[in-house]
C-alpha cells in the first residue's frame, strides 16, 4: 500500500515521505480500514507517541494522521460491533501507525458508523475538532445553558467547533483571535470577538468558562476573567495551581463512538459546519504539508477517490 512515513523527529514534516509498505494484520478487537480521506493535527510530529509504541521502543518510520473516514475490510478475532463492507470514522490511538495510508488497522472501538450521507471528507473534518471541542466543553468545562464561555481561537479549527457547540447548548459565547479573524468567528457563531492585539480581553466581563487553545499569556490572562468557582479548559499543556478559585484543567482528546454519533448528526441536520480548507491527494500531501503557503482550515488528504 502506499502510505506516508515520518522519519526524523527534528526535520518535522520536512521528514515526511511516500513509500510503499505491507498492508498492516488486523490485531484482536482491530479492523483493516480502507482510507478514503484522512488527516493530520499540526503539532503531532512533536509527540512522543508518534515516534514509539506503548513500551517506549522506537516504532520510526511510523505513519501519521490519527482522522480518518473509511470503509472497514476486514475484522480481526473478536472484533464487534462493527461489519465488512461498513463506513466508518473515528480517531486512531496516539501509539499506533495512522492514517495516512491506504490502509489502517485500529481498534474498533475508536470507531463509529459514518452515514451514507456524510462526505468522507466532512467525517474526517469532523473527528478531532468534535471531539476535542466536545470534551472541553461537556466533559471537563460542564457547560451549562446560560453560561458565559470565552472560546480562544474562535475562528480556527478547534475553536470554530467549540463555538458552534456552545451555541447550540446555549451557550453566550465569547470569541478571541486577530482583527482578520473577526468575521469567521461571527459567522461560526460567536456572539461577540475580542481582538487580542487590540481590544482589552479583562474589560468582557466574567466567564463561566474558558477553553483555550493558545496558551502563553493569553491563558494566563485569561484566569482574570473566570468567576469564582469557573473553570479554565486546555489543550495547550499549560496547567498551574488553582487561582482565583478557577479549576484549571489539561487534558489529551480521546475516541469516543457514543460523542462522535452526537456530533455527525448535527452536521447532518446543519447544526454544524465543518472549517475544511484544502483537499490533496495522498501523493501531494507531502509538498502540501510543507508548503509556506497555508491555507486557511484544516487540510484534508483523500486518499482513495
Amino acid at each position: 500500500m502506499k502510505a506516508i512515513v515520518v522519519t526524523d523527529q527534528d526535520a518535522g514534516l520536512a521528514g515526511m515521505k511516500l513509500v510503499e509498505l505491507p498492508e498492516p494484520p488486523a490485531a484482536i478487537n482491530d479492523v483493516i480500514v480502507q482510507v478514503y480521506a484522512a488527516s493530520i493535527t499540526g503539532d503531532e510530529l512533536s509527540w512522543p507517541s508518534t515516534w514509539t509504541d506503548r513500551a517506549d521502543i522506537s516504532r520510526t518510520p511510523s505513519v501519521p494522521g490519527h482522522e480518518l473516514a473509511g470503509v472497514v475490510t476486514s475484522l480481526g478475532y473478536g472484533t464487534t460491533g462493527l461489519s465488512v463492507g461498513q463506513r466508518v470514522f473515528g480517531l486512531q490511538d496516539w501509539y499506533r501507525n495512522g492514517s495516512l495510508a491506504e490502509y489502517v488497522a485500529i481498534e474498533a472501538r475508536n470507531l463509529a458508523p459514518l452515514p451514507d450521507d456524510v462526505d468522507f471528507n466532512d467525517g474526517t473534518a469532523l473527528v478531532m475538532p468534535g471531539l476535542t471541542a466536545w470534551q472541553a466543553l461537556f466533559d471537563h468545562g460542564q457547560l451549562q445553558s446560560g453560561q458565559r464561555v470565552l472560546v480562544h481561537g474562535a475562528a480556527g479549527i478547534v475553536g470554530s467547533m467549540a463555538v458552534q457547540l456552545a451555541r447550540e447548548a446555549g451557550a453566550y459565547v465569547i470569541g478571541t483571535g486577530r482583527a482578520a479573524h473577526r468575521d469567521a468567528a461571527l459567522g461560526f457563531g460567536a456572539n461577540e470577538f475580542v481582538d487580542l492585539d487590540d481590544d482589552a480581553l479583562e474589560n468582557i466581563g466574567q466567564v463561566d468558562l474558558v477553553f483555550d487553545v493558545l496558551g502563553g499569556d493569553i491563558a494566563k490572562r485569561s484566569l482574570g476573567v473566570i468567576r469564582p468557582g469557573g473553570r479554565f479548559v486546555s489543550i495547550t499543556g499549560w496547567n498551574e495551581e488553582q487561582a482565583h478559585g478557577v479549576l484549571n484543567i489539561d487534558f489529551v482528546v480521546e475516541a469516543d463512538r457514543a460523542q462522535l454519533n452526537e456530533i455527525v448528526q448535527r452536521f447532518r441536520d446543519g447544526r454544524l459546519k465543518t472549517n475544511t480548507g484544502n483537499i490533496v491527494t495522498l501523493d501531494n500531501a507531502v509538498a502540501t504539508y510543507n508548503s509556506t503557503d497555508r491555507a486557511k482550515g484544516k487540510i484534508i488528504v483523500r486518499v482513495r477517490q
